[in-house]
């Protein structure tokens, strides 16, 4: 029985999504009919509709069992994969699925710490710390209260910043990740993480200070070859140190997203790599690649975007050869990223269904200039120019940084305004706002601004 009357309905509702997750199923068609079931359920339900001090109080086992439901639909994987059931139907059912599961948690976690938000002068959370229900770990992997990382560990988090949820979204499936990179474990027992930033190329950095980066969202994924894993993260270390290492030559990043055997790395691309050298090119990720089609390629070709499909952070959700230890995720930030979220499916979808695109003006042209030029400049002048000029790679066109800074300056005044009207919301209802009504608004600001919204401007 719940733990609380008053929220029997809502665990009611999750015993029916639980149900489905584990259903037989004999065919692809009637598995994406499960999981579109499951989506719908998930999607249409309406905090409204429970009692929500009642939920506060049984938040955490609420997460847990929400967390626990999407292992055991993981772990189907490999089985839906062996009787040839992973369409692209089924693939797209099972992102939806993960996507929604995440967001209905974390509106759990915002209720029960009472709509807390990071102050501004407030030092973010380090990833994995955390005493409000932050970190959920599988039970297969739970040593205690700190989480034991191995070598070859596969790390996908999710930013703060605009262009992290344009990263995640600029692909055919909606995804809550825009990072990845694989922990490394020295002789010395030093943890580092190998990764491809888009500020630095490749580099090497220490563990503790990747998670303490200004991330809203981590998970942490182990391949089931524990040795296979291993060899993967001394391959990549190595290969990485060298290039960094006098008289070595820096491996940028790689704006194309394309899968191929250029030098220059994205991030997930340098976890691909370590995959596949250290499988001697037996196992290559992903399983299921994330396609890239967005009918308006302008703003793909202003960041240079040149993939068709690519291996997005988040499609190793859906690989049957990792297992899901630990996913952490700080409530305090989680409504602020999935405003952003909504907001560039808004933005995108105005680009394709509305053909807008991004224009630039004298002063945009100015700053991508300047940035452009600070490319060049000391890495002490960077940072100490960092508040005024973005910080960008050589290898970065002038191009890129206008539509990053364009970007940015229309996406932020829009989620201001989203993030006052959740607050209005949360002050009279004492809930968050629900998708619908995000989409609601977003849909109003584009009918009340017209033909340009920020830097969007619709063709004449």
């Amino acid at each position: 029985m719940p733990p609380q009357s008053a929220s029997a309905s809502f665990y009611q509702d999750l015993e029916r999504l639980e149900a489905l997750a584990v259903a037989p199923v004999t065919s692809a068609a009637g598995l994406g009919r499960v999981l579109s079931g499951m989506y719908s359920k998930a999607a249409n339900a309406e905090f409204a509709q429970y009692d929500i001090a009642a939920l506060s109080k049984v938040a955490p086992d609420l997460i847990y069992r929400l967390f626990d439901l999407r292992l055991v639909l993981r772990s189907r994987i490999a089985d839906f994969e062996a009787r040839g059931m992973m369409t692209p139907e089924v693939t797209q059912g099972l992102r939806d699925v993960f996507r929604i599961l995440r967001y209905v948690s974390d509106m759990l976690g915002e209720i029960s710490i009472g709509h807390g938000r990071l102050a501004e002068h407030e030092p973010p959370l380090r990833g994995f710390t955390g005493t409000q229900q932050n970190t959920l770990v599988n039970d297969a992997f739970y040593k205690g209260s700190e989480l034991p990382f191995q070598s070859g560990d596969v790390l996908v988090v999710r930013g703060r910043a605009h262009n992290s949820a344009a990263i995640a979204r600029i692909g055919d499936v909606d995804c809550q990740f825009s990072h990845t990179g694989i922990v490394y474990i020295d002789d010395a027992g030093s943890h580092w993480l190998v990764e491809s930033l888009i500020e630095d190329g490749a580099v090497i950095s220490r563990l503790g200070r990747a998670l303490e980066h200004g991330i809203v969202r981590a998970v942490l994924y182990r391949h089931k070859d524990t040795e296979l894993a291993a060899r993967a993260a001394k391959v990549i270390h190595d290969h990485v140190a060298q290039s960094l290492a006098f008289p070595g030559r820096r491996i940028l990043y790689d704006f194309s997203m394309q899968l191929d055997e250029r030098r220059r790395l994205f991030c997930s691309k340098l976890v691909r790599l370590a995959f596949h050298k250290a499988s001697n090119g037996s196992y290559a990720m992903p399983s299921y690649p994330t396609k890239i089609s967005l009918k308006n390629r302008d703003f793909l070709e202003r960041i240079g975007v040149k993939a068709d499909k690519t291996y997005a952070p988040g499609d190793i959700d859906l690989e049957p050869a990792f297992d899901l230890v630990a996913e952490w995720q700080d409530y305090r930030e989680t409504s602020h990223v999935r405003i952003q979220d909504f907001t560039m499916d808004k933005v995108f979808e105005w680009m394709d269904a509305r053909g807008m695109r991004f224009k630039e003006t004298a002063a945009i042209q100015l700053v991508s200039r300047l940035g452009r030029f600070s490319a060049y400049f000391s890495e002490g002048a960077k940072e100490a120019l960092s508040s005024v000029l973005p910080k960008v790679p050589i290898n970065m066109p002038r191009k890129t940084v206008a539509a990053v800074a364009m970007l940015h300056r229309t996406a932020e005044p829009i989620c201001r305004e989203l993030q006052e009207l959740e607050w209005r919301s949360i002050s009279e209802t004492g809930l968050p706002l629900h998708g619908k009504e995000i989409f609601a608004a977003l849909d109003a600001i584009r009918v009340r601004e017209g033909d340009q919204i920020g830097y969007l401007v619709a063709r004449g």
